[in-house]
This record gives C-alpha cells, structure tokens and sequence, in this order.
C-alpha cells in the first residue's frame, strides 16, 4: 500500500459567538482609461473612451441650462418632457421607433445647472445615434397637440409631489438656505407649470439649446479618433450662444429651527444642512469621509445611534452635494412625532462629537475603504463610467481624478477628518427644517433649540 500524503493546515478559530473577519485586501490602483478629446467650432466639447466589455455606447450630454425664477424653472421642466415629442422631420412615435431600432434609449432631465440628455444603443449604430440627438437637439418642434398633454401630466405629478413630506422638508431646506437662488426649489409649483405654453419653451430651446458650454460624453466599443469624427459630422453645424453663468450663492442666514406645520401627521422629516467645500477644496477627500463616518454609509455614526440604537428611524442618512455654484452638506432622517425632539437632540450631538473629538483610526479606514470601493465600483460598468466622467467634466474635473481622489482619501488623517468636521458639521453652522405637526413637536424641540414658526 502506498503512504498517503497528508496536508495539514493551520486555521484560527474565533472567539464563541464572533465570525472571522477576512483582512481587507490592499487597494491596487486601476489603469486610467484613455480619454480622446476633441472641442467642436460651436463650442461643444466631446470626450470618448474606448470600453469594449459589452458591444454598447453611452452617451451623456450636459448643456448648461441656468435661469433664475420659478418661470424659467418651469418652462425648463416641460422642455425636458416634451424634447423628444416631436420634430420637423419626425413625430413622437416615430422618434420612439426609431431609437428603439438602435437598441438603445433616451431621456432627459433637467436641474438648476444643467439640461441632461443620458443615451445608449449597440455601438454599431452610433452614427444614427447621433444623428437622431442632434435632429431633436436643432429641430425639435414641441407641437401643441403634444404639448398640452404632457404639461397636464407634469402639473399633476408636481400636484402630487409637492403634497408629499418628503418633497415639502426638501423644498423648505432647499428655500432656507437659497432663498429666491435658483437653488432654493427642486420642484416648480404646479400653478406655474400649468401656465406655461409651447410658445415659451420653444423661445427657451431657441436660446439655450447650444453647444457653447456643452459636454458631450461617450464611452463604449468604438474606436476614439473615429468616434470624434462622427460626432463632429453630427454636430459640427450645431450653433448658439453659452447661458449665462449660475449667480453667487447667497450669504447663508442661520437661526432657528423652521417648523413647518402638517397638522396630524404621525411623523417628522428633519432636514439640515450648509455650505460644504467643493472637489476642488484641499479638504475635499476629508468631507467625503467625515460625511461617511457621520451618516453616508450603513457602518455611520447616524445609523448606530438613532437607527440601531434608539429606534427612532428607518433610513437616516448624511449627503453631500455639489451643485456648480457651490456645494452642500444635508442630513435627513424621518422619525416618529413622539421622537421629534429626542432624535433631533441625537443628531445634534453626533455632529457636534464629528466637529470637536477625532475620529478613531479603525473608524477612518472602514469608511476610506467604503469611499474607495464605492469609487472604483462606480466606474466599472459603460454606464457607470460614462455618468462618472460626465459629472466630472461639469466640475472641471478630468479623468485623472480616479486616480488620485484614492490616493487623497488614503491620505487623510483624523485631524484632517477634525478640521472639516468643525468647518462645515458643526451644528452652528448648519440650518434645520422640520415638517410635521407643529402642535405636538415644538415643545420638545423647543427645549433643545430656537424654534421659529414656518
């Protein structure tokens, strides 16, 4: 009989009760993808990668489209609806057919900076892709007997919207800390889109649909310098005139807290939030982990206490926004009405502990690694990628950023986490909206805070 041959291997067992935890396995930096770049006559600037995992093309287009007034807003919106509703050569069916020919899709969106026009089809049918973008783009005719539906349809989705808690703590935040900015609303009053006509927002697309400012993105299975071509001979006739830059922020204005009053209703929506510092800012790589560390991710400060802890709320959660005229930090979190004032005191002292003790060193690294993974996975996908640089490219921001944000994040140290925390967490820097019922919560909010009728 022959000897067998016996392996032996050395395992540790954890403690009764505890799982083993793998170590968490060194970040390996990612080779830049190739970024081919070309700015058009009228002003439009395209960036293409070549990503050939899947025989697909993404295409992101951002035109600047900043206005002031609840006017402009609105007619922006209907704009975004009706885009694709119709044009000299083609009506909506149509228009629908014949994308859906391409094995592709478009949509469009609008914010206070910008009008979005987000695409995709098999790479092989780019160039009627394109084409079909830029048809609507230079002729699209929003006729009437489109038109009137669609703006029925969104003045009934705004109806509903703004009726909701969620969309009113948003709009009150929003309105306190920008006031009459073209920030200070997300969603246009119903009245106000209702009143808007074709006429205006075929004026609006005449004078703001333009390449000057734009960015064209694409990344998928085609060739860069070829790509550059056929959208040149795309859009190379596309004309107009840049919008004018979005204005200032205004001077934040603290104080108390704004209630404002839904009688009966069975839960609160806390809304805070303040100024942040921009990607630019040299403690950009610290907010993203203090606002981590605090209430960006489910391992949060936030979610521990008023979540796991206390029971007071489902989802909290911290953000940070960045808008091109300046960014935001925001914390939301919807609580039952009887633990208004006690879930808001937990907030405040959370903030508070991120603006004057140091984070400890085990908490920095799991949020650093979270930051960095939620990086790299966001640019794993054409459609990940495409958005990513797209969003990058209104900062000013080029594709190097992917490379050297994760060497800034592992750079950060808890003092850095310290300073950012007392520059822009701090609690007397920050503003706060409540929505919920006035009569049961103000007593116990007004024990913690000043507190202000809204």
């Amino acid at each position: 009989m022959t000897a067998a041959t016996v392996v032996t291997t050395s395992v540790t067992v954890p403690a009764a009760g505890a799982s083993p935890i793998p170590p968490v396995a060194p970040t390996v930096a990612a080779d830049l993808p190739a970024v081919a770049e070309r700015m058009l006559p009228g002003g439009l600037r395209v960036l293409v990668v070549r990503r050939a995992s899947v025989p697909l093309v993404e295409v992101r287009l951002r035109i600047p489209f900043t206005g002031r007034g609840t006017a402009h807003q609105a007619r922006a919106e209907l704009l975004a609806e009706t885009l694709f509703t119709g044009t000299g050569l083609r009506d909506r069916v149509e228009l629908a057919t014949a994308v859906q020919a391409l094995g592709g899709a478009l949509s469009t969106g609008v914010d206070a900076d910008r009008l979005a026009v987000v695409g995709s089809a098999l790479a092989t049918n780019l160039v009627p892709l394109l084409d079909l973008i830029a048809e609507v783009l230079t002729g699209a005719a929003y006729p009437s007997s489109e038109f009137a539906g669609e703006r029925d349809r969104v003045v009934e989705e705004v109806t509903i919207a703004r009726s909701q808690p969620a969309v009113i703590a948003r709009e009150g935040l929003l309105h306190r800390l920008y006031g009459s900015h073209p920030y200070g609303s997300d969603t246009p009053a119903s009245e106000v889109v209702a009143a808007v006509t074709e006429a205006e927002v075929r004026t609006l697309h005449a004078e703001r649909i333009s390449p000057a400012g734009a960015i064209l993105t694409l990344v998928g299975d085609v060739e860069p310098r070829a790509a550059l071509d056929q959208v040149e001979a795309a859009f190379g006739g596309w004309t107009g005139t840049q919008a004018d830059p979005t204005p200032a922020l205004p001077a934040l204005v603290r104080g108390p807290v704004v209630i404002i009053d839904r009688p009966g209703a069975v839960q609160t929506n806390i809304r805070i939030g303040g100024p942040a510092v921009d990607r630019h800012d040299p403690a950009y790589a610290a907010q993203r982990l203090a606002s981590t560390v605090f209430g960006g991710y489910f391992s949060s400060r936030l979610v521990s206490n008023i979540r796991e802890d206390k029971g007071y709320t489902y989802s909290p959660r911290s953000s940070v926004d960045y808008p091109v005229a300046g960014s935001r930090f925001t914390v939301s979190a919807d609580v039952a009405t009887d633990v208004t004032g006690p879930a808001l005191l937990e907030i405040f002292y959370e903030l508070g502990r991120m603006a004057v003790l140091p984070v400890a060193a085990d908490e920095l690294d799991a949020a650093r690694q979270y930051a960095v993974g939620t990086l790299a996975l966001s640019t794993a996908t054409a459609v990940g990628l495409a958005s990513t640089l797209s969003a990058l490219a209104g900062a000013g921001i080029g594709v190097e950023y992917l490379r050297d944000h994760p060497v800034a994040l592992a750079a950060v140290t808890p003092a850095d986490v310290l300073a950012l925390s007392a520059r822009v967490l701090a609690p007397s820097r920050l503003v706060t909206v409540l929505v919920g019922d006035a009569e049961k919560i103000s007593a116990a909010v007004g024990g913690i805070t000043e507190v202000a009728a809204g």
